[in-house]
């Protein structure tokens, strides 16, 4: 397929008008016996990469199901999502190990790519559990961390830890090299996210959201992170979990090299109001809102396209936004090497969008999807 006259995201951030060559499944250059699409007028963007979701379309990675990840997969790419790393919930390790091993039957690549796993619990703080099961929650645990992610076959891309629990730095130490650890639903001061940063942390779970402020007298988990430059960090942009100020403030804080933006979208996503389940928690859904009983917001029902534009309506530009959402978080896992850039040898992941942002085509490995 060549796609003529596109404007087409470059490896440096900006768009260009030009053709697009989609040779099978990868990025080419080769133009003979291909048929062609004329995109004027349209973007072309790396396909966008989410690093941490739940669910959607009634599916929740948690369900374990045999249809989870074929839904979850088909809504994804249809919104212009082609790869996704779905985020457990904090259970017991005999639940984890189910729900991981589950993901590693999933063979076909019908719809977004499925990139690994993300163990969001159980290494997490009470009093800033958020939407999380309490009854479950425990300090870090190194051998029950090797154990989920050898029954995963390797794929657990991130965990999401509270440095100051007991048994927290050792627990970066000993697995920084092994997958990407992850601040968040944390009390931790500045100094003690400093400590676990210059361990070997290297993430930040959705950032405001289930930590201290960013204070002036005491900068806490945020401020650790800005301090540390090779420290990113997750951004929710659903227009709920963070006020559009915030938005434009995390993107001047931090750049556009280091925000990822992430829905974190549960299993309302995609679908009417009513009252669905988190984690084995209620959740009612209320336009763009879900929230637990006691007003505790449980996720998100905003898909990470719709994410993007969000960003582009608080301010953000779109070619910062594109780099936050399909760039930075394949880079994050260790895909930059065939995903998140639309170089020749890349793998053919790529939205068309039209000058409103509308999805007008998506395709995966080269076969369109829309």
């Amino acid at each position: 397929m060549i796609i003529r006259n596109a404007w087409v995201y470059t490896p440096d951030h900006r768009f260009l008008k030009k053709d697009l060559i989609l040779d099978g499944p990868c990025i080419g250059s080769r133009t003979a016996d291909l048929a062609e699409m004329d995109a004027s007028g349209l973007y072309a963007i790396p396909g966008l990469t989410d690093i941490h979701l739940h669910g959607c379309m009634g599916h929740d990675f948690c369900d374990a199901a045999e249809d989870t990840l074929e839904a979850i997969a088909a809504y994804q790419a249809h919104s212009g999502v082609t790869g996704f790393v779905p985020a457990s919930m904090t259970f017991s390790e005999k639940r984890l190990s189910g729900i991981f091993e589950n993901a590693t039957r999933r063979t076909q690549e019908a719809g977004a790519m499925l990139l690994g796993v993300n163990l969001e619990g159980p290494f997490l703080t009470e009093k800033k559990k958020g939407a999380q099961n309490a009854c479950y929650l425990m300090p870090p645990d190194i051998p029950m961390f090797r154990r989920l992610n050898a029954i995963s076959g390797g794929r657990i891309k991130l965990v999401t830890l509270a440095p100051e629990l007991p048994g927290a730095s050792e627990f970066i130490t000993a697995l920084k090299d092994e997958t990407i650890i992850s601040l968040g639903h944390t009390e931790a001061g500045f100094e003690t996210a400093s400590k676990a940063f210059d361990l070997g942390a290297s993430h930040v779970t959705h950032l405001f959201n289930a930590m201290q402020p960013f204070n002036h007298r005491e900068p806490g988990l945020v401020g650790a992170a800005f301090d540390h430059p090779g420290v990113t960090a997750e951004l929710i942009c659903d227009g709920v979990h963070v006020a559009p100020a915030m938005v434009r403030a995390a993107f001047r804080l931090f750049s556009a090299e280091r925000i990822v933006l992430i829905s974190d979208s549960m299993r309302a996503t995609g679908l009417d109001d009513g009252d669905y389940t988190l984690g084995g928690q209620a959740v009612h859904v209320r336009g763009n809102r879900a929230t637990l009983a006691d007003g505790t917001l449980a996720g998100s029902v905003t898909n990470l396209m719709d994410c993007l534009r969000n960003a582009v309506a608080f301010g953000i530009p779109l070619a910062e936004a594109v780099r936050a959402a399909a760039v930075n978080p394949a880079r994050v896992i260790g895909e930059s090497d065939r995903l998140g850039s639309l170089e020749p040898g890349k793998l053919a992941n790529v939205v068309l969008l039209d000058k409103s942002l509308n999805v007008v085509k998506v395709f995966v490995k080269g076969k369109s999807m829309v």
